[in-house]
């Protein structure tokens, strides 16, 4: 099951619409935090809630990242508490992904799906890793659009991996 860790007390989930989300997980799972009922979370707490989820994995995996991201703190945590350190590489364009780009290059695990992932972690389980069957390849988005859906089709033309202002799109 999932295990949602909160900066603040366990009956205020941040944000406040998060709060069907916590209902979800808390019943295939568990909801944790260190924090009292009806503590409203601070900007300060938020670390104190990455050591807990840093704590509680033997890896971390971080998608993406920039330069200064609490994603980060939770990463330097991980390790320094002997944790699995994993990034997915981005585009060194790409702002987004300075931090995990920076975690690979300080010599985090770079992953790309999750069966690198599994590969990594089965041996400090005890477990055979799984196998994980590929993704299925993406529809082809290159053929002429029925009728109507130009306007879609230039949208998912205009985004890729570098941030596209709205006016671009």
């Amino acid at each position: 099951g999932t295990i949602g860790v909160l900066a603040g007390g366990l009956d205020l989930p941040y944000p406040p619409e998060n709060a069907g989300l916590c209902e979800e997980i808390a019943e295939r799972g568990a909801i944790i935090s260190e924090m009292p009922f009806g503590w409203q979370p601070r900007a300060q707490d938020f670390p104190r809630r990455n050591r807990l989820v840093a704590g509680a994995v033997l890896g971390l995996v971080v998608v993406e990242a920039a330069q200064r991201s609490g994603s980060l703190i939770s990463a330097r945590l991980a390790g320094e508490m002997g944790r699995l350190v994993f990034a997915v590489p981005g585009s060194p364009l790409d702002p987004r992904a300075a931090g995990t780009n920076g975690l690979l290059k300080d010599g985090a695990t770079l992953v790309t799906d999750a069966a690198d992932v599994s590969r990594a972690i089965a041996p400090l389980t005890g477990m055979r890793a799984p196998d994980v069957p590929p993704f299925e390849e993406p529809p082809d988005f290159s053929a002429t659009p029925p009728p109507g859906e130009s306007d879609r089709a230039r949208v998912i033309e205009a985004l890729g991996p570098t941030p596209v202002a709205v006016d671009e799109i």
